[in-house]
């Protein structure tokens, strides 16, 4: 495990969130390429143990940086974010390069243009100084990859970050800067974020514009604190005509999270009749977070999970269809740098019949409805993020096992199907120190309110353990 700092230790910049950042440029009491020199040298030293970085460019940020700091000096930042160190998952594209998605199969062809996401930051003077690593198509919440070398989790090197946004997560625990960007279909940045201490939210479907767009498919922020999760919403959410399935725009004030867990009614959600089984650790510190909430008011009631086994089957036969008439479009030579696990998997898709792939697919319908049911008495649902507290690096999924692959995303993949806005914030640790996360889940469009009690969770569960530093030489 790693080894905390000296408490009389001062805050570095590169461990600074975002809010602090953007006030300490305002003041002059730093500049944005002294943040980032710092970042660059942190990175030096925790890269080598988690390799959560793809397409790092110092170099490149340096200019960014330094032309951030000029308009800082001047008085006329850019934009929102102007100067803040940020990194943007494999899979968003970034114009002039790849986007390998993870796969040592796929192609490097440029990008034409930042999908919405990445335009969003670049617009707003974020200094995006690398990409992060994934697994191959975003099909696993791990940091194993057929392209990108092993990630780890800055917690317990030993240990998996999660994923699929597995470099955000690393790269956020481990201090890589304040903001991190990834993607979740099923879970892939609350999973990270539960792993590795993080904040997550997996917006309202539509709520951040996404090109391609995808069933359930959302970009997220990845944070520390819920404050720069909130930053980074009010940016990330401008439309953009690309993405068909995003929501109208209209005005949220994402400055403002005034909403008290006071008489709010909550569903604490912990069995459930389908995946893996609930550790008592997790369940512990879930329990701890329901009884936070009463204590500020809240109505607490347990509820059933309404996920079922059919569900979740139906969900994994679709999946294995999609994965098939990706792979089934490469060649030999490419289908063998899949990584064995995925191949396999999708290699299944091949023999379900039509009828499974639709019963599957409309597996999403029945999920919503029991959502939006689940909704008429309740206004937020709190569960685990996770069933299992944490798993090997080296493995694929907690059980490893491609026949059974997705029995730890039943706490999170129904809330992309439902379309719920659904956040991952740290709860407490296990008895070794290594973190646990509560997911807080609420009505569709309620991106601000989930955001709120998640605000309002950070000011009850008590004090965080320091994050984890590098290990020394």
């Amino acid at each position: 495990m790693h080894k905390p700092p000296p408490e009389e230790a001062v805050t570095s910049l590169h461990d600074l969130s975002a809010t602090d950042l953007l006030a300490g440029y305002r003041a002059k009491q730093f500049s944005p390429l002294e943040v980032l020199d710092e970042v660059i040298a942190h990175v030096a030293r925790w890269e080598p143990h988690i390799r959560a970085l793809y397409l790092y460019d110092p170099d490149g940020a340096r200019a960014v940086a330094k032309a951030s700091t000029d308009r800082w000096q001047a008085g006329e930042p850019m934009g929102t974010l102007d100067g803040v160190p940020v990194t943007i998952k494999d899979n968003i594209a970034t114009k002039g390069q790849p986007v390998p998605l993870g796969a040592a199969s796929v192609k490097h062809v440029p990008a034409e243009k930042d999908a919405p996401p990445a335009a969003r930051l670049r617009e707003a003077g974020a200094v995006i100084f690398a990409k992060t690593t994934m697994p191959d198509y975003g099909m696993l919440s791990s940091g194993l990859s057929s392209f990108h070398p092993l990630t780890r989790n800055p917690w317990d090197l030993s240990k998996n970050p999660g994923g699929s946004s597995a470099g955000a997560g690393a790269a956020g625990a481990a201090g890589y800067g304040p903001l991190h960007l990834g993607t979740d279909i099923g879970g892939s940045v609350r999973l990270p974020a539960c792993w590795c201490g993080l904040v997550a939210l997996k917006p309202s479907l539509g709520r951040v514009p996404i090109d391609p767009p995808y069933v359930g498919r959302v970009a997220g922020p990845m944070t520390r604190i819920v404050d720069d999760a909130v930053l980074m919403m009010s940016v990330l959410s401008r439309p953009d005509r690309r993405d068909g399935m995003s929501l109208p725009a209209h005005e949220i004030n994402w400055k403002t999270l005034e909403k008290s867990p006071r008489k709010m009614r909550f569903g604490l959600m912990l069995d459930l009749d389908v995946g893996q089984a609930l550790e008592k650790e997790v369940r512990d510190v879930v329990v701890k977070a329901a009884k936070a909430f009463e204590s500020a008011g809240a109505v607490v009631t347990e509820v059933d999970g309404f996920f079922t086994r059919d569900m979740l089957d139906g969900l994994d036969n679709f999946w294995r269809a999609r994965m098939w008439d990706d792979l089934s479009k490469l060649s030999a030579e490419e289908r063998g740098k899949v990584l064995p696990y995925i191949y396999k998997w999708g290699e299944a898709g091949a023999k379900l019949s039509g009828v499974d792939v639709i019963r599957g697919f409309n597996q999403t319908m029945a999920i919503r409805a029991a959502a939006a049911k689940l909704f008429c008495d309740f206004d937020y649902i709190i569960s685990p993020v996770s069933p299992v507290v944490n798993f090997a690096a080296e493995l694929a999924a907690p059980l490893n096992d491609r026949d059974k692959p997705f029995e730890h995303i039943c706490y999170t993949v129904p809330w992309n199907m439902s379309e719920n806005p659904a956040l991952s914030i740290n709860g407490g640790y296990d008895k070794k120190g290594f973190p646990i996360g509560v997911q807080i889940i609420g009505r569709r469009f309620d991106d601000i309110g989930v955001l709120a009690m998640g605000k309002a969770f950070e000011a009850l569960r008590g004090p965080q353990r320091p994050w984890p530093q590098p290990p020394e030489k």
